[in-house]
């Protein structure tokens, strides 16, 4: 008897709320079985910080930042098959909201005239990745075979997906 080779897969969040993870840990005891059919690369279930070549790439959350373009074309060229899930990563979702203001007003209000803000400042430290001046939805950014929609997706949706 030969055992079956496991697929692949890496999951990811981008600009969201991890709810669409949430979700997916939502399949319950199914998880079990999908274990038996799946190995886990990058994912904040195993703690995996790299994508290494898979079969299945399943994304979260808008493009917000130039951390988050990096991540989605890694994806892109180890994932074989990628899936956008969530409303984030299809159409930009709540992160998007910004979308109809100038970044430098949307940083200006955020961080040096909220109320409770005495000694605010604009970040500008190097570990942060530079915003985008839009929150972009996935397939704007590069090419996506499937998508989940939801915010979030059900468990019992990801689990017939998949």
């Amino acid at each position: 008897m030969t055992d079956k080779k496991k697929l692949r897969v890496a999951t990811t969040s981008l600009a969201g709320c991890f709810g669409c993870h949430m979700s997916f840990l939502d399949i319950d005891e199914r998880l079990l079985t999908l274990l038996d059919l799946v190995e886990f690369d990058r994912s904040p279930i195993n703690d995996i910080k790299h994508c290494g070549p898979c079969d299945i790439g399943i994304i979260e959350g808008g493009v917000c930042n130039a951390e988050n373009v990096h991540v989605l074309h890694e994806f892109r060229k180890n994932c074989k098959i990628l899936i956008a899930i969530g409303a984030c990563a299809i159409n930009g979702g709540l992160p998007a909201q910004r979308n109809h203001l100038d970044l430098g007003s949307c940083l200006t209000e955020v961080y040096l005239t909220e109320p409770g803000l005495e000694h605010g400042h604009i970040p500008n430290d190097p570990e942060l990745p530079l915003p985008l001046d839009k929150v972009h939805p996935l397939h704007e950014v590069v090419k996506i075979d499937y998508f989940i929609p939801g915010c979030p997706p059900s468990g019992d949706a990801i689990w017939k997906f998949l």
